[in-house]
């Protein structure tokens, strides 16, 4: 029989294994903003399905984080900012493709 021993569960695995997370969740978010961009501009499709999938996934995350008490301050000025960077660039999109 043919045994292998695990590596031991210490600070640098979780944190690794952490890091790998955020990258998939990264690469899965970009990806469904990409299929919702091309849906829309090209297929003349309406995104909306893929588009509630990213935001409700980056929901799930940011609920988890304060039902936990790890945001800060700086976390929720960021995220205000990046919304209504969103909501103008949107705006303007609209606009323009009148």
């Amino acid at each position: 029989m043919i045994t292998t021993s695990l590596p031991q569960r210490d600070e640098r695995t979780v944190a690794v294994e952490n890091a790998s997370y955020r990258w998939a969740y990264v690469f899965l978010s970009f990806g469904l903003l990409v299929l919702a961009a091309y849906r829309s501009f090209m297929n003349h499709e309406s995104p909306w399905d893929l588009l509630l999938l990213t935001i409700l996934g980056g929901g799930v995350g940011t609920a988890y984080q304060g039902w936990h008490r790890v945001l800060s301050r700086h976390w929720v000025v960021t995220s205000l900012l990046a919304v209504a960077a969103a909501a103008v660039l949107g705006a303007l999109i609209v606009w323009f493709r009148r």
